[in-house]
């Protein structure tokens, strides 16, 4: 009798072990949400600034309600853009804060570096502010995406504005790196399914600062279309030296390149660029009453205008506090992938397109629009381009 009682009550404690390390990160009050952000090296505006996007959505809910009762906190981590301190900040936010997800870490290189410290302790990725196929790709019950790769956002748009424009001849500059050759990947699939090629492809490498031997190779082909993998100061670089040269052909860039610092850095000579995005800029003047509001209710928590990466960090959590609640008051990994699998959200004020997903489908949608920098500003010039 008393083998059978200390069986019992060993199964017992075993049982709540497991239980225990399934909802880590949960308790009865609050739930734990960990993000991993460049806080101090070179894209530490981006990262403060989903950051603070984050502790906005998390304030909004924390001040007007609860997901069955628990609060949100978030625990961030800065690894100054270094993918190693990535899997530092990981094990860190993992094994002693032990927290229940990780949501919106930047980065391509670091997500890879942080994801198996993560799985190993059942820990979703959840949103990765970074537009690589590898954030979805393979499969993986612990992997989800909202951001439209680099890839399928030429792929989709390229055709169509070679339509529009009468473009004949199209070139490409690309950083020499995975993110160029994702834009470069892209360019060539959707002229793929018009029947074209490049006419010229040309790149440089990381940290480089002259693009004049690169735009002379373009002018000279005589290209009227130029695809753009390059970022922020690349992206610049290019136009300010065509523009200088008197090349003046249709731009057309990723994501990557629609921040305002392209137009506040660069001036006047960016009008005309055009860049995929999935979600606006949210500019303090904006015509959308809804947009506008939040925006000035952003400057005044954080004393700064907010920027399209405070929009990514708001969404994320906004879409992770749908799935929670859905998950319902018994919430672990697995009723919390239950519900994501299920989910759909919907067009929001920011523009983002519909996205779902399913067990087989981690991405949320493949979708992106086109803006313009007009006078100075991002203009929405497009609707979502479709497959």
């Amino acid at each position: 009798m008393k083998l059978k009682s200390t069986l019992a009550l060993a199964a017992l404690a075993l049982a709540c072990t497991l239980a225990g390390a399934q909802q880590q990160g949960v308790s009865k009050n609050e739930i734990l949400i960990g993000t991993i952000q460049d806080m101090s090296g070179p894209l530490a505006s981006y990262g403060k600034q989903a950051r603070n996007g984050m502790l906005l959505r998390i304030s909004e809910l924390n001040e007007q309600g609860a997901i069955h009762g628990r609060k949100l906190r978030l625990i961030a981590e800065d690894d100054g853009y270094d993918p190693k301190k990535a899997v530092l900040a990981a094990q860190k936010l993992v094994n002693q804060d032990k927290i229940f997800i990780m949501a919106g870490h930047l980065g391509t290189a670091h997500n890879l570096a942080a994801m198996p410290v993560q799985f190993e302790k059942n820990i979703v990725n959840f949103f990765p502010i970074t537009a690589a196929r590898e954030m979805y790709e393979p499969l993986h019950r612990l992997k989800y995406s909202f951001a439209a790769t680099y890839f399928d956002q030429i792929r989709l748009a390229l055709p169509k504005m070679i339509k529009d424009k009468g473009a004949k001849k199209v070139c490409t500059i690309y950083q020499d790196d995975d993110f160029g050759l994702e834009v470069l990947r892209g360019a060539e699939a959707g002229l793929k399914t018009i029947n074209a090629e490049l006419a010229e492809k040309t790149s440089y490498k990381r940290g480089a600062t002259d693009f004049s031997s690169q735009v002379a190779r373009m002018k000279a082909s005589g290209c009227d279309l130029v695809v753009l993998g390059t970022i922020i100061r690349e992206t610049i670089g290019t136009i300010a030296e065509a523009r200088k040269t008197g090349f003046n052909p249709t731009f057309l860039g990723s994501s990557a390149a629609y921040t305002d610092l392209i137009h506040k850095l660069g001036g006047k000579p960016m009008d005309g660029l055009y860049a995929t995005h999935t979600v606006q800029h949210p500019y303090l003047d904006e015509a959308s009453q809804p947009l506008r509001f939040w925006a000035n209710k952003y400057k005044t928590m954080f004393n700064e205008d907010p920027t399209v990466f405070s929009v990514y960090g708001y969404s994320i959590i906004d879409q992770f506090i749908q799935a929670a609640q859905k998950a319902g008051a018994n919430l672990t990994t697995d009723s919390f992938i239950k519900a994501m699998d299920t989910m759909t959200f919907e067009a929001d004020m920011f523009g983002g397109a519909r996205s779902t997903y399913t067990a087989k489908k981690r991405l949320g949608n493949d979708q992106s629009r086109l803006s313009q920098i007009q006078n100075g500003k991002w203009t929405v010039v497009s609707d979502y381009v479709k497959p």
